[in-house]
């Protein structure tokens, strides 16, 4: 038998078992019968009659075939549906991750592209340049609201209401809170939260597209 193969794991029955001598017979798939030593069965116990077992193959010291490293059949099963359960954990970690992280970059995007747009907005004077500050200023508060009502909720301290929280975002803090929700992974799980917040950044845009179409941006602050 090659030196490859001896690794290869073989299942069986113990046929035989002579426990006053320690030794006794594992019956292979194949019908043929093999020699193990009891300090060859890894289990913590004697071996039993009739049980399913893994073992590879090896030769002793006259180069006659007998089992090697023998565990039993149900112990080798569960370890191995851990190993499998702990590697589908690691991957929807990992994928978890991905889909994180790739949100975090959209969710960047767009509020680097709201704010290129007021900028553009502003230097070609259809809005004030202080309505662009109103924005950028709001939007600086507002994630700082959110890192402070994090901390207040790891600390068991008191928290900053929600509804101030959606306020600020109606106002035009809803970018700040975008990427606190984001980055800071504050208020992003919640359903009722996360509609609220939506319903804000409608508002708000709807707000500006109003006062814009009227031209009355003097007013907007």
């Amino acid at each position: 038998m090659a030196q490859n193969e001896r690794s290869i794991l073989v299942q069986g029955v113990v046929q035989k078992w002579q426990d006053e001598k320690g030794f006794g017979f594992i019956k292979m798939g194949n019908g043929e019968s093999v020699f193990f030593h009891v300090s060859e069965f890894k289990a913590p116990r004697r071996p039993e009659i009739g049980e399913h077992v893994v073992f590879t193959l090896g030769q002793d010291n006259q180069g006659r075939l007998q089992a090697k490293r023998i565990q039993e059949l149900s112990f080798v099963q569960q370890k191995m549906a851990n190993k499998n359960s702990q590697i589908r954990k690691r991957n929807q970690k990992r994928s978890a991750q991905a889909d994180f992280e790739e949100g975090q970059k959209k969710r960047l995007f767009i509020g680097v592209g709201f704010y290129g747009v007021l900028a553009v907005l502003a230097f070609t004077s259809e809005i004030s340049w202080l309505v662009f500050g109103w924005y950028i200023a709001l939007g600086i508060i507002t994630y700082m609201m959110y890192a402070k009502d994090k901390k207040a909720a790891q600390n068991n301290e008191w928290r900053t209401p929600e509804m101030t929280l959606h306020i600020l975002s109606a106002l035009g803090g809803w970018v700040g809170a975008l990427v606190a929700q984001t980055y800071l992974r504050h208020k992003s799980q919640k359903p009722e939260f996360r509609m609220a917040y939506y319903l804000t950044v409608v508002i708000n845009l709807a707000g500006l597209l109003f006062v814009m179409a009227g031209g009355g941006l003097e007013g907007f602050l």
